[in-house]
């Protein structure tokens, strides 16, 4: 399969550079696999396309404010972003300038509240990263640090907590899991009192989430790795919906590939784990637990792309994408969503 079979046209302008006023107020696009319909609705509406019963599951990852601006010794500027914690005050980080930062390279941060020494460049020309600092490293990225915006979106963030889920929970993650940046706590709580249930996984999702395919043919690349874990109490409510015939919806695609990971091939039933997903989903892959998804609209040629076509169907998804195109959808993190059910 050609990586440009999974191209579209998008004007530059339907790319979301802010988040709207109302979360919940997004465009919803919905798409039903069995009758090849597309709808046009508000996100709210979601509630009207679950059914009582319906496991909704959510990615409660935080996305930490990563992005990093410092001094070396000799007061030149310099960019970290940080992508994993690799273990206590070791991380690995993308550097730059990236031919300045040398192993034994010394920064500074925030008038010397962080310190940052280089032990290492990795593959890929990330670097391993330690850190020195009085007190809790978290409430200093909150002092000192930026949110990790996409780097298709150009405006500020006002409100840093827009690109956060209302249930965010887990600190670890280089972006947002957006799909669910359109859930708010009402919209929730009627969703439970539906009658659907609501589970959790946590899967920290890396920056190499934008990273191009480079490759020429699908079946070439190589997906990053992201960290996850699934617990008992969240393993038991869709393994309990799996037996009795329920739905299971993924919200977003890092929780699809969480499920799609440790499902058992013949029953599609999960189990508690903490590990790592290399997982990569394209047309041809046979879905073992979801059986609908939440997402947002994604970027031309990319691996997010290729699993909502595995889904949908690559000629019905390219079809809605174009629809959206024409109908002025919003497009990518802060953008609006679809529901494929």
């Amino acid at each position: 399969m050609k990586v440009t079979e999974f191209d579209y046209e998008l004007p530059e302008e339907l790319i979301a550079q802010t988040p709207i006023k109302k979360r919940d107020e997004s465009r919803l696009m919905v798409l039903n696999r069995k009758e090849q319909t597309i709808e046009h609705k508000i996100f709210k509406d979601i509630i009207d396309y679950l059914k009582p019963g319906d496991v909704l599951v959510r990615n409660n990852t935080k996305v930490i404010p990563a992005r990093l601006y410092g001094k070396k010794e000799t007061g030149a500027k310099v960019e970290f972003l940080l992508l994993n914690n690799i273990e206590g005050d070791i991380w690995e980080s993308i550097v730059r300038p990236g031919n300045k930062l040398h192993v034994g390279t010394k920064v500074i941060f925030g008038d010397g509240i962080l310190e940052a020494e280089i032990l290492e460049i990795m593959p890929g020309g990330t670097r391993k990263v330690e850190f020195k600092y009085d007190g809790i490293f978290n409430e200093i990225l909150d002092k000192i640090g930026l949110m990790p915006l996409p780097p298709y979106i150009h405006e500020s963030l006002k409100e840093k907590d827009r690109y956060q889920t209302v249930y965010a929970k887990y600190d670890g993650s280089a972006a947002a899991p957006t799909a669910g940046l359109h859930f708010t706590p009402e919209l929730l709580e009627k969703i439970q009192e539906k009658g659907v249930e609501i589970a959790n996984v946590t899967l920290h999702v890396g920056i190499g989430t934008f990273r191009p395919v480079k490759e020429d043919t699908v079946e070439a690349h190589k997906m990053h790795s992201e960290h996850f874990y699934i617990k008992q109490e969240d393993v038991d409510k869709i393994n309990k919906a799996k037996q009795e015939g329920r739905r299971v919806i993924a919200v977003g695609t890092t929780s699809c590939r969480v499920l799609e990971s440790i499902a058992d091939e013949n029953t599609g039933m999960v189990k508690p784990i903490e590990d790592d997903t290399e997982i990569f989903i394209y047309p041809g892959y046979k879905f073992k637990c979801i059986d609908g998804l939440i997402t947002n609209f994604h970027l031309p040629q990319s691996t997010l792309l290729m699993l909502v076509s595995a889904l949908a169907g690559k000629e019905y998804i390219m079809k809605a994408y174009k629809e959206a195109v024409k109908e002025k959808y919003r497009f990518f993190s802060f953008g609006d969503a679809m529901f494929i059910e």
